[in-house]
Order: structure tokens, then sequence, then C-alpha cells
């Protein structure tokens, strides 16, 4: 009968001798006997068990999951456990897999941002990059899973070449509001609700108003100074459009 010894099983596996060395000492794989001078031998069962080790590692169980499983396949508890954490590891990977999608459109969308652009310094760049870094992770913290995939597809909806327009208008209309509130102008006056008015069509826009992607994102520039920095919303001026956007007839 054929026999394999420690490392040529290693080198047969992709394993290395450290690791199954580990294995028999945890009672995972161990060898079906040993040699005159001690050395493991692996036989035909052994390399069975270990692709069924490899398998099930393969899908997220961690070792003492899989020690349990081998050693207990017919058991009631292992039946209804094994698929608890099988389920367990798919939501994870489903997470993964959507924070790797968000993380390929940020990717996109710089790039696409490069290409419109005739120069950009390695400092726009940075600049560029640290703000979505910063707006993903606020978006991330504030708003469902539910509520981002909506995003995401009100994104596709509008198109980039939209986007770019909106966030270049956003600048403009902030400091037209800011302008009007440093001058004492009356929230309730021509000029304000003009802009208010704007201001309300550009977030149900973004939101496709949704009216709970609307209160996510008023709580996220509630509760995160950094956002309110960056795009000079802060709550005195969230207070000003406030109250110009209450003064609004109902249309």
């Amino acid at each position: 009968m054929r026999m394999w010894k420690v490392g040529e099983l290693a080198e047969r596996t992709g394993l290395t001798v450290r690791t199954l060395h580990h294995w028999d000492e945890i009672g995972l794989l161990r060898p079906s006997s040993r040699s005159a001078a001690g050395y493991r031998l692996y036989d035909a069962g052994n390399l069975a068990r270990l692709q069924q080790i490899l398998s099930l590692r393969q899908l997220g169980l961690s070792l003492a999951e899989i020690r349990d499983c081998l050693e207990r396949p017919d058991s009631e508890e292992r039946k209804t456990a094994l698929p608890k954490v099988l389920r367990l590891h798919a939501a994870a990977l489903r997470d993964r897999i959507d924070r790797e999608k968000r993380l390929c459109d940020r990717l996109e969308a710089v790039a696409e941002r490069l290409e419109a652009a005739e120069t950009v310094s390695a400092e726009e760049l940075i600049q560029t990059l640290e703000t979505l870094v910063m707006f993903e992770n606020q978006i991330e913290k504030h708003y469902t899973p539910e509520q981002l995939d909506r995003l995401a597809e009100r994104r596709r909806e509008l198109g980039e070449e939209r986007i770019r327009e909106v966030e270049a208008e956003w600048p403009q209309l902030i400091a037209a509001v800011r302008a009007e509130k440093e001058k004492g102008t009356d929230p309730a006056s021509a000029v304000m609700q003009k802009l208010a008015r704007r201001w309300q069509e550009l977030v149900r826009e973004f939101t496709g108003g949704d009216p709970g992607i609307t209160a996510s994102l008023r709580k996220m520039y509630q509760e995160e100074p950094e956002v309110r920095e960056h795009t000079g919303v802060d709550s005195e001026l969230s207070g000003y459009i406030g109250r110009a956007l209450e003064a609004r007839e109902p249309s």
C-alpha cells in the first residue's frame, strides 16, 4: 500500500509541514502510521480526509468546526449546526462581495473624474480619494444595506455625467444660501424660497424621493462633523435652510 511521508504530502498538497504537524497535534488529520524512525506516514484514507478538510476550510469553517463535522457527521446536533455555520459564512461572503463592489464603483468614479480632467495633480488625486473614502465610510455607517442598494441603483439611473453636474452645483448653491444668511435675508423671502426649492430638488434627485434615505442623510449630517466640515453645511446653515424649507408652500 502506497504511503506518503509528511514532506511528500506537503509538497503534493501545497500545505506546509508545520501545518500538517499542527493538524496532527489537534487531532484533525492524524497519520495512519509511523515509520521505524518515527516519521509520520499517510495513506490513501488520510488523503481522502485531507480533501474533505480542504473543502470545508474553503467554505470558511474553522479547524474546530471541521474536526467536529468529520468526527460526528451523522449526529443530530451536527445536522442542524453545520447548515447554520454555512449560512453565517455565506452572509459574511455576501457582505464582502458588497464591499468589493462598492470599492469597484468608487475606483471607476475616480477614473472617470481623472479622464474628464485635463490635468490632475498628485495632491488633488489624494484629496479626491480621501473625500471618497470618508463619505463611503459615513454612508456605510448611516445607511441600511437596502438603502445602499437603492443608492447604487439611483446612481446608475442618473449616470456619472449627471452626478458630476450635481456635485459641481452643490458648492455654488451652498455658497448662495450662506451669502443670504449672512445678509440676514428672511428664510421666507422670494430669493430664499427659490434657493430652498433648488436645494430640495437636488436632495430628492439624490434620494429618489425615498423618505428613509432622506432621514438617513439628515442624520448623517447631524452626527458627523467631518461631513459638515467638508461640505460647509454647518448646524447654523442647516437650520437656516431648514427654516426656508418649512416656509415653503406645499407644491
